[in-house]
């Protein structure tokens, strides 16, 4: 334990004579943190929907009105009125309209007459999210022109009340638990993987070799001073993430100890896997490459952009193994819903063993020559 403690001294002290790789390792998954989860996070709106009515008759304008209604209260979008279907639809693909809105000749005959009246709504589907938006508030639009001005005193139709079992959780919330293990895992990738590989580059860690400390020792060392580096960049991320995405009661104390132990176990997962990676390399360029690909394979994977449900089989089975994935579920167990141990125990176990497991291989892979 002596060597090891010396390792992890060394290996300390050397990481605080770098305070600015220390900030920006912090800064960056925070960065991403605020500019992802309030460009992606926030509710579409301010959308400019042509409006041609070619009836112009009483039932148009009421769709006309309600559509008004929608306008002046949540704005989700603003209607434009055109007398020319064509110079709508120019405009339409110029960019200058998201969608167009097409009342037809004879709705309000056929709407009377309950002859299956429609309107068409033309969108600029290059865009999915600005589409998807745009059908659901015109498909609300009408569906509010459809219901009765008064309701029958028995309802002939089946209902579905929608109850939520948390309060509204905004977007950048939702991202929190992902930019803390990015966090960690930037960490574990300046503070060990590429720190090791320096060392070797230099012929630093020839001086390991001809000292009596086993391959068990220096990777522990090894291990342990990077997990040390890891949970503080995790312990930063979370109490000021929690705070910038406005977390209800950040700093209850139980939840904060689940928090640290999902924190240890993750960063010591990632740099048992950093060190099993970085064990045999030789050339420095090398790691600077594969970090690239890792980041991508590791984090979008895990669901902590968008959920894993709408993944392709293929992309399931990466997620099954990825580490990320535990932390990630764990770290919204705790942040999002404020559960307990019980729920995140599953996710606890697979990063230990996860840990041990690459531990072991990476002890196993290291060669004590030159």
């Amino acid at each position: 334990m002596e060597r090891i403690a010396a390792l992890i001294e060394r290996e300390l002290r050397r990481f605080r004579r770098s305070p600015m790789l220390i900030v920006m390792s912090m800064m960056m998954p925070l960065v991403q943190l605020v500019i992802l989860g309030y460009a992606f996070g926030g509710t579409v709106k301010q959308l400019k929907v042509g409006v041609v009515d070619l009836d112009r008759s009483l039932s148009a304008v009421k769709l006309r009105e309600l559509g008004g209604a929608v306008t002046s209260g949540a704005g989700t979008f603003e209607l434009v009125e055109y007398s020319d279907q064509g110079r709508a639809l120019a405009d339409l693909r110029n960019g200058r309209l998201n969608g167009v809105l097409t009342i037809p000749p004879g709705f309000s005959r056929r709407a009377l007459a309950h002859d299956e009246p429609r309107v068409a709504l033309v969108s600029d589907n290059t865009d999915s999210f600005v589409a998807a938006t745009l059908a659901a508030s015109m498909g609300g639009l009408v569906g509010a022109y459809n219901q009765e001005s008064v309701p029958p005193r028995v309802p002939a139709l089946t209902t579905l009340d929608v109850v939520e079992l948390y309060p509204y959780v905004p977007y950048i919330q939702y991202l929190l638990p992902g930019s803390i293990v990015m966090s960690i895992f930037m960490m574990v990738m300046i503070g060990g993987g590429i720190i090791y590989i320096d060392d070797k580059a230099r012929g630093l860690h020839e001086g390991y070799l001809v000292t009596p400390i086993t391959k068990f020792e220096l990777i522990a060392g090894f291990n342990l001073s990077g997990t040390i580096k890891a949970v503080l960049a995790g312990a930063v991320l979370m109490l000021l993430g929690s705070v910038i995405a406005g977390v209800p009661d950040p700093f209850l104390p139980l939840r904060l100890i689940r928090m640290l132990a999902v924190i240890v176990a993750t960063a010591f997962a990632l740099i048992s896997l950093m060190f099993l990676m970085m064990v045999r390399v030789q050339d420095p360029l090398l790691p600077r490459m594969i970090f690239g690909v890792l980041n991508t394979l590791l984090y979008f994977p895990s669901g902590a952009v968008y959920p894993q449900q709408a993944f392709p089989p293929w992309l399931q089975w990466i997620a099954v193994a990825d580490p990320f994935t535990y932390a990630v579920h764990a770290f919204k167990s705790l942040l999002l819903k404020n559960t307990g141990f019980d729920a995140i125990l599953g996710d606890l176990v697979y990063l230990g063993l996860f840990g041990v497991v690459a531990m072991t291989a990476a002890t196993i892979l290291f060669k004590r020559t030159l």
